[in-house]
């Protein structure tokens, strides 16, 4: 019982390590499990055992028998599904050539490079040589956004990494899956005709029957057959279910089928899959947490001591130092990406959660099954994981400046609000270069704005997700420009800090505008007009306009007479040089920014210059 809370509490501790030091929360729970396993028992204590023993040795253990086995089993089914449901067909259309070739001829390249250098350097088998090489294909998104989230990245650059990370996962997980399915069928038989008739067992039964039971789950939930509170427990106990019947029929496509059932269900038609893939999200966190403190403390010493050579540290350079950018140079050749972008992306490419989960997994069960060499297999990723995960989370954001891919200034503007003002003002900022995006919790506001090409996210403020989207990570500006005043001014106090670094403003409210107690340092949008003024005007003339300005005084006199006007609203001061600023924020230092090609750009009825 002791040690059961033992490994919860210490999981959570690990998780809020990760989140307080900005570092992939893989790291702090595989290190702690390496000390309260292997190290603790070699080291602390007289006796030779564990602080925690994972597996029951007849005094003490958590799991008798092959009760770890099932468990991890189990565990990573799970984890294999939710990254099925982030695998969508439509962003592997949209996310461009790079990042398709980096998770087909970049994972290619991966997959040879390692297999090859496992078997001459470690002089292992070719068939646990493919297996090693398939598991450090996957990055993962649960270790490459804890790193790009903190920087300021080009935003092509963050991108690609992140959705990398996110379509690499459970592809690589799949490609792990049937090299150690073509390794244990017929006990390693090889090229045998049984060999490849378990092996089209395996395949046929973990398709069919992640595709049907799919269907069946979405079809139960669309036709409201189970009731909302028991959406999240029922399609968890489904999965389970797929997983363990497909084990039933073909030993060892459980894993394949969960994968399956969960790109099915993330690619279809379902009204709850935000709410259900959330469910899973924190489902994970909390299997993650046990899951890999008992891998880790599951591991011998003597496992660890099988990398105290040479070759560890040759395997361990040749796959950052070469493969990887090899892999990176190749998929990105012909790409818009520069030299520096493509170095950047090369060196970050951290190994993650499901690589290390899925390793433990297969080595043991290799190890039971006496194939020779397979005890190399979890040290060796997990070697992978805690050096490329160590190496990145403290080397990312001074390679970014000495490769000259971090921003110096975040020149990005995140529109809190999607409504119509918001997509025409945004539109106006796309069209003069700048990086927008808009959230907003409502879904048709969004789609508007996404088809007229604004980048846009449904997104709950509230939530703590926000914070977590990388692709945010180029935003200095923040916008809040909502119907509610209450929304706004949170979205101001919440975010400021973290996207508003060059300016946070917000819409006033009508009492502050009647009340007229507001000034510019209270950070608002505009002085004279609240989001019912914006609307009207939208509605009567929904445009953008320019007019010249050629110095402080015809600044001043035009300004005045457009705020005079109720079919015009003045938003921005247009420089020369293309910069934009928001009027309220230049009362001090409007004389600096004016020159002869200015323009005073407002929204609404057009006046001639």
């Amino acid at each position: 019982m002791v040690e059961l809370a033992g490994i919860i509490i210490l999981g959570i501790l690990a998780q809020w390590v990760a989140w307080k030091f900005k570092i992939p929360a893989i790291l702090p729970l595989i290190l702690i499990g390496l000390l309260v396993g292997p190290i603790a028992a070699e080291f602390i204590n007289d006796d030779g055992s564990k602080w925690i023993e994972p597996i029951w040795n007849g005094k003490k253990g958590l799991f008798p028998g092959e009760g770890l086995f099932y468990f991890v089993s189990l565990a990573i089914s799970i984890i294999l599904f939710e990254g099925g449901l982030t695998l969508k067909r439509s962003e592997i259309k949209n996310v461009g050539p790079v990042i398709t070739k980096l998770i087909t001829v970049g994972a290619t390249v991966t997959f040879l490079g390692g297999a090859v250098l496992a078997h001459y350097l470690f002089d292992l088998s070719w068939d646990l040589c493919f297996l090693f090489a398939g598991l450090i294909i996957v990055t993962g998104p649960t270790v490459i956004t804890p790193i790009l989230r903190n920087i300021p990245l080009k935003r092509d650059v963050s991108t690609v990494l992140k959705w990398e990370g996110i379509l690499i996962d459970p592809i690589g997980a799949l490609v792990a899956v049937l090299v150690f399915e073509f390794i244990s069928v017929e006990g390693g038989a090889g090229f045998t005709r049984t060999a490849l008739v378990e092996f089209g067992k395996i395949i046929l039964f973990g398709t069919t029957f992640g595709f049907t039971f799919a269907h069946a789950l979405v079809f139960a939930i669309n036709k409201k057959f189970i009731p909302h509170y028991l959406l999240n427990v029922a399609s968890l106990s489904v999965v389970l279910l797929v997983f363990i019947e497909s084990e039933i029929f073909a030993h060892e496509s459980g894993l394949l089928a969960v994968v399956v059932m969960g790109m099915v269900i993330g690619n279809s038609k379902l009204d709850n899959i935000k709410e259900l893939l959330y469910f899973k999200e924190s489902l994970s966190v909390l299997l993650i947490s046990i899951l890999f403190i008992l891998l880790a403390a599951n591991i011998n010493y003597q496992d660890l001591m099988l990398l105290y050579r040479w070759e560890t540290l040759a395997l361990f350079l040749a796959v950052v130092l070469v493969i990887r950018p090899l892999a990176v140079f190749i998929s990105a050749q012909g790409s818009t990406l520069r030299a520096n972008e493509k170095l950047f992306i090369s060196w970050v490419g951290p190994r993650g959660i499901v690589a290390a989960g899925i390793a433990s997994l297969f080595g043991s069960k290799l190890r039971a099954e006496g194939v020779a060499g397979a005890e190399y297999i979890t040290p060796l990723v997990f070697m992978i994981v805690l050096g490329t995960v160590l190496l990145n989370a403290t080397t990312a954001r001074l390679f970014a400046k000495i490769s000259g891919v971090f921003l110096t200034k975040s020149e990005g503007i995140l529109i809190i609000g999607a409504s119509r003002v918001s997509r025409i003002v945004a539109q106006y900022l796309v069209d003069n270069g700048r990086h927008v995006v808009l959230v907003d919790s409502n879904q048709n506001n969004v789609s508007e704005a996404q088809k007229m090409g604004i980048e846009a996210h449904t997104e709950n403020i509230y939530s703590e997700t926000m914070k977590d989207n990388v692709e945010f990570s180029d935003i200095g500006y923040l916008l809040a420009l909502t119907g509610n005043a209450d929304i706004n001014r949170y979205a101001v106090e919440k975010y400021g800090a973290q996207f508003g670094e060059n300016g946070s403003f917000r819409l006033a409210s009508k009492a502050e505008l009647e009340n007229s107690s507001i000034s510019p340092e209270d950070g608002v949008f505009t002085l004279s007009d609240d989001f019912n003024n914006l609307m009207e005007v939208t509605e009567a003339y929904p445009e953008m306009n320019e007019v010249a300005i050629k110095d402080l005084e015809s600044y001043n006199t035009i300004l005045k007479q457009i705020k005079n006007d109720k079919d015009q609203i003045p938003l921005f001061l247009k420089t020369s040089k293309g910069e934009i600023h928001i009027i309220p924020s230049l009362d001090d230092d409007v004389e600096k920014e004016i020159d002869a090609k200015s323009r005073l750009v407002y929204l609404g009825k057009k006046v001639s210059d």
